[in-house]
């Protein structure tokens, strides 16, 4: 885990980290998922392997009794075995399946609203959709950013801290980027 970069922004300290979202020690990580929580590949897949299989367990549960999860929605499970008490699975939009940039800053807002529920006040976000499913990178993180910040101005004191997570350098520096612009 290396920091790239911090800020404070209406008393949340926002830290941009490129690393592991897995090692995350925080309340909750978020899982960029599909409608169905199969996390059968990328850090999904991850997740589970780390975390346990309770995951994709209790994923499946949540299924079977609400259906698929729409585009923009999110869903809670604990964290198992990882250092993060809980993951917020969350469905970015595909690139491509039309209106896109709202269906994205509702998946972000979902994720904080169940991470407020929920008394999470620490909480790691990846790029969403910004990966397999072909969300342009320097769009994608400048909205994650928006949306993260439209919701501290609303929800003042809901987080002490917020993470902004890449494995690689890139996203990382986009998200530096898209905070030092905001």
């Amino acid at each position: 885990m290396k920091e790239i970069f911090s800020t404070s922004f209406e008393s949340t300290f926002i830290k941009v980290i490129q690393g592991d979202i897995t090692e995350e020690n925080v309340d909750a990580i978020v899982n960029a998922a599909n409608s169905y929580l199969s996390h059968g590949g990328g850090v999904a897949l991850a997740i589970v392997k780390k975390g346990g299989i309770e995951i994709q367990e209790e994923s499946n549960e949540i299924i079977r009794k609400n259906g698929p999860i729409p585009v923009g929605s999110a869903a809670i499970t604990k964290g198992y075995r990882l250092k993060a008490k809980y993951v917020i699975h969350v469905v970015g939009p595909q690139w491509g399946e039309g209106d896109e940039e709202s269906k994205l800053r509702s998946a972000v807002k979902s994720a904080l609203t169940i991470a407020k529920e929920k008394g999470i006040t620490t909480i790691s976000l990846p790029a969403i959709s910004c990966g397999t499913f072909g969300f342009p990178k320097d769009k994608g993180t400048k909205i994650i950013v928006d949306e993260i910040l439209k919701f501290l101005k609303e929800n003042k004191g809901t987080f002490s801290e917020i993470h902004l997570i890449g494995i690689d350098k890139e996203i990382p520096e986009l998200f530096k980027e898209a905070l030092l612009n905001a």
